[in-house]
């Protein structure tokens, strides 16, 4: 077992508890779980989260909701400590009240998956937060019924957030529609510094890849780490107090980053060969310029620890 400062924890990994699975197996509506003849005629299952995905859905087994699976991935990889939730599409899709016993359901098995026994977020030691889809309960996260779960932060969103991902989404979609092959001179000149485009090309590009395989996607380079640490890093410049010319600090940012695999999403292609997700990953935390031992030793795992108050 490796000492406590250089655990290896992924604070982004997901479970399909079998009731969750059970009930996307009776829908007869996206989502749902449908079944499906693999190669050589083997029965399999397909998640079906939006209608008409073009692969047919996502290969989806026990891989999902055995926890055994889940340790075994763990063994694999070197992983100490996997910080578990709930995965897409959450229960958005029910109706509240459903929604509501159905997650006070899922707590309680996830309690029992981890430790095989014990309740609720507030009184079960292993259960450490809750995770929720972007629409909240139906009306977004800045929703007021939503205030007991956090204070209210203002209403930024269209001039903060809403140019830079419109730009975003557009610049995507040119890319997405092959128009820069089809007029390789055209040169563009995109505001907002270009939205969230230099820190999710690598992922961006990953799962370009893979569309519509749903294989071995998802992964960030030692660059968008970096910048990601930079900008985090930048924050102090805004307190009160606060001077905008003090310098990026990409160490003292790294000490907000943590690592997820998004397992059991995006396997890799042989079941032999290591997750892409996990391997490629670590490389980058390995290879991000201006981060010492301290801090990579931090973003595998300290940092998680220290936030979850794990032992």
């Amino acid at each position: 077992m490796a000492t406590a400062t250089r655990l290896l924890v992924d604070v982004h990994t997901h479970v399909y508890l079998p009731r969750y699975a059970s009930l996307m197996r009776s829908r007869t509506t996206v989502p749902r779980i449908i079944p499906w003849t693999g190669k050589k005629g083997r029965p399999e299952e397909r998640l079906l989260i939006l209608d008409h995905e073009p692969s047919g859905g996502r290969p989806i087994g026990t891989q999902y909701w055995d926890r055994n699976e889940k340790i075994k991935f763990m063994d694999q990889h070197g992983i100490d400590v996997s910080v578990v939730s709930t995965a897409n599409p959450w229960l958005d899709f029910l109706p509240p009240v459903q929604a509501h016993q159905m997650a006070h359901e899922l707590n309680d098995d996830l309690e029992d998956t981890v430790l095989e026994a014990i309740k609720q977020i507030s009184h079960a030691p292993h259960l450490k937060g809750l995770i929720m889809g972007t629409k909240g309960i139906g009306k977004g996260l800045d929703d007021d019924a939503l205030d007991p779960v956090w204070a209210d932060n203002g209403h930024v969103l269209p001039l903060a957030l809403g140019f830079p991902f419109e730009t975003t989404v557009a610049a995507t979609r040119l890319i997405l529609s092959g128009v820069f092959d089809r007029f390789p001179n055209l040169r563009l000149l995109l505001a907002h510094s270009g939205g969230a485009l230099p820190q999710l090309s690598s992922r961006l590009a990953s799962c370009i890849d893979h569309d519509p395989l749903y294989l071995d996607a998802v992964s960030y380079g030692p660059e968008e780490m970096g910048f990601t640490a930079d900008v985090i890093s930048r924050a102090s410049r805004y307190a009160v107090g606060g001077s905008l010319k003090a310098p990026a600090d990409r160490a003292t940012g790294s000490k907000q980053m943590l690592f997820g695999t998004d397992h059991p999403f995006f396997p890799p292609l042989s079941s032999v060969q290591k997750w892409k997700s996990v391997e490629e990953n670590l490389e980058a935390i390995d290879a991000v310029h201006g981060w010492d031992t301290s801090e990579k030793v931090g973003v595998r795992g300290g940092n998680a620890l220290s936030l979850f108050s794990l032992p």
